[in-house]
């Protein structure tokens, strides 16, 4: 049986009167993706790992990461246009443009040092470069990662000239973090209790559970407005 999203999003939202209003764009309570501050040294935290990096190389990775990030979400999140990932990347382009440009130039020169052969250094830089790129792609975690980045876009636009570092070293492990399915927070029980039944909520973060905005219910069971009486 296939039952529309937002067919269920309707009933869930009748039994949620007097619930706190909406903190996000996706969520009623998002879930908190927050992580320490990185050097880019930690496992994964760069995508691709640059062996015998310097401080300097690895804050340069970052940079560029958080560029790349805020790229594919310029591409992949235009779909709520309230995020502004689009306006945002376009406007980091421009204010942070001297950053960008010596954060290239400084992954560059880590190849050409550490790859002596010169075609095979830059052959490896392209290669990074778009493993970086490719590592922001995501479906399954589409929501928590658009508003990750979106949120993310929004301090990088307003961070000073050359601090878009700073956002990195802050920033970049909550952005990967966001790249792990994560679904509603408030009621992580998929139950909602109102007056005297509860409502059944349909598990909105298991993209195996719909097929085309249809839930699927012969792959995650039932769903009903109503099952049993609360008593309390």
């Amino acid at each position: 049986m296939f039952v529309s999203r937002m067919m269920l999003l309707v009933v869930a939202a009748a039994g949620l009167f007097g619930a706190r209003p909406a903190a996000a764009q996706f969520f009623l309570k998002s879930p908190d993706l927050r992580g320490a501050p990185v050097t880019g040294a930690e496992p994964g935290i760069i995508g691709p790992a640059l062996p015998d990096a310097t401080p300097a190389e690895l804050q340069a990775a970052m940079v560029w990461n958080i560029r790349a990030a805020l790229n594919v979400a310029a591409l992949q999140c235009d779909f709520e246009p309230t995020l502004l990932t689009r306006e945002n990347y376009n406007a980091l382009i421009d204010d942070h443009a001297t950053e960008l440009r010596d954060a290239y130039a400084v992954i560059q020169k880590y190849f050409e040092r550490t790859i002596k052969n010169k075609k095979d250094a830059q052959t490896e830089f392209d290669r990074f470069l778009t493993r970086v790129y490719s590592g922001f792609s995501t479906i399954s975690a589409q929501y928590t990662f658009c508003q990750i980045a979106g949120d993310i876009g929004h301090q990088a636009v307003f961070a000073p000239r050359g601090k878009l570092g700073a956002v990195a070293q802050e920033r970049l492990r909550e952005l990967r973090n966001s790249l792990t399915p994560a679904g509603e927070q408030q009621f992580p029980y998929s139950y909602v209790s109102r007056a005297r039944g509860w409502i059944l909520l349909p598990p909105w973060g298991n993209e195996l559970c719909w097929k085309k905005g249809l839930y699927v219910e012969k792959k995650c069971g039932p769903v009903t407005a109503y099952a049993g009486i609360d008593n309390t």
